[in-house]
């Protein structure tokens, strides 16, 4: 595994390392195969005792899990573990509404998965072959959850949305910690929002006080208008890029997500990235999005015996802190949590304080009406592009 140094007020050096999508996996530092072996048989798998294991199939977001996690699973049950990726829960949900296949774990937001169980994309769980789960799960995050029985889902990690910035960059005076920067016009041209329609819009109905579910439509009215005053401001709506163009100064301030950003702030030493303390994340103060990824099963997951092995490992306490200290954000499992270095645990999990402003996003797969509503503002809003 790769050495990075993690900034946390004082220099702390910890056992972690960022890479991109498009990188090669390297040689693993952190060997989890009795992990995955352990978690494989409590699950009711029996590895090969020679020749392959098959592959398992992954569908999930960009940097989202350990290398060292994937290759560990691999060595001890001689498989292969195919990951693809996706930027939005919108792209994903569309690939595979579109006919996109052959995935057996896929990695959708909380709020995306009623929708996907309703349209039977996605299957019940058999939580007899996932014990490390109801065993390990941290029940401080209970409240984040949608779904706490659990029924399709195991919760994977949290992120928080708000702001990455460049903090020589901000105006003097300006407040990076509110919505309110986005209508600031030092920055016009330097701002990016993310490219997803509940995260824009739902900062727009947060700014103004409102919920993030809300489900008036004068609400949603109001908070497209107050996006497109924004807008003068933003250069452009997407969901990878204010990860490397804050970091290079291109974009100063970029809407996004707390693990993305702190992969940079806390830097790369074995890939010559330093910890940067140029750069800061903030949540604003009238609301910011929470989200859970979850790991579902898909319906017609073809290995289904390798995606409960791979859940279950997932949530051994080993494999959750060398997945944590990788993503830089938390998975609900309290012996991986317990085991962090303490400034690093510090890093991740928010204060009780920091989360009574936070908002769960909800979905809205029993009143269709409601997406409509929200579909018609987003096509509003992404109707000024290039304009």
């Amino acid at each position: 595994m790769k050495t990075i140094l993690k900034t946390v007020g004082t220099a702390l050096a910890i056992s972690a390392f960022a890479v991109g999508c498009n990188q090669e996996k390297e040689v693993a530092g952190t060997d989890l195969s009795a992990q995955a072996l352990a978690a494989a048989q409590a699950s009711g798998l029996r590895p090969p005792d020679s020749g392959s294991g098959g592959e398992l199939h992954v569908y999930t977001w960009c940097d989202y899990i350990a290398p060292d996690v994937i290759e560990s699973f691999e060595r001890a049950l001689k498989v292969k573990v195919v990951v693809d990726t996706f930027d939005s829960n919108e792209a994903m949900y569309a690939k595979l509404k579109a006919g996109g296949t052959g995935y057996d774990i896929i990695m959708p937001s909380s709020y995306q998965i009623a929708t996907m169980a309703k349209e039977k994309m996605i299957q019940e769980l058999d939580h007899s072959k996932i014990p490390n789960v109801r065993k390990n799960f941290d029940l401080r995050f209970k409240g984040q959850i949608l779904d706490p029985s659990f029924k399709y889902n195991v919760p994977y990690a949290v992120t928080y949305t708000g702001f990455a910035y460049d903090k020589n960059k901000m105006p003097k005076g300006a407040e990076v910690a509110s919505w309110t920067i986005l209508a600031n016009a030092a920055l016009k041209g330097r701002i990016s929002l993310l490219d997803d329609i509940r995260e824009v819009i739902g900062a727009g109905l947060m700014s103004l006080g409102y919920s993030v579910n809300s489900t008036s439509a004068d609400e949603i009215n109001k908070a497209v208008a107050q996006v497109l005053k924004w807008r003068t401001n933003v250069r452009k709506f997407d969901g990878e890029s204010y990860k490397t163009e804050v970091p290079a100064g291109s974009i100063w301030l970029g809407h996004g997500y707390s693990t993305d950003i702190t992969q940079v702030i806390v830097g790369d030493e074995e890939s010559g990235a330093p910890a940067r303390d140029d750069i800061g994340f903030a949540l604003p103060k009238e609301g910011y999005s929470i989200a859970f990824d979850e790991m579902v099963i898909a319906a017609d997951a073809k290995r289904k015996d390798l995606a409960y092995a791979f859940i279950n490992y997932i949530y051994e306490g080993d494999v959750a802190k060398v997945n944590m200290e990788y993503i830089c954000g938390p998975n609900p499992v309290k012996p991986g949590i317990d085991a962090l270095e303490d400034d690093y645990r510090k890093l991740i999990i928010l204060t009780p304080e920091q989360l009574k402003h936070g908002q769960v996003i909800k979905g809205f797969d029993d009143k269709p009406e409601i997406m409509e509503l929200y579909n018609k503002a987003w096509d509003r809003i992404k109707a000024t592009e290039g304009k």
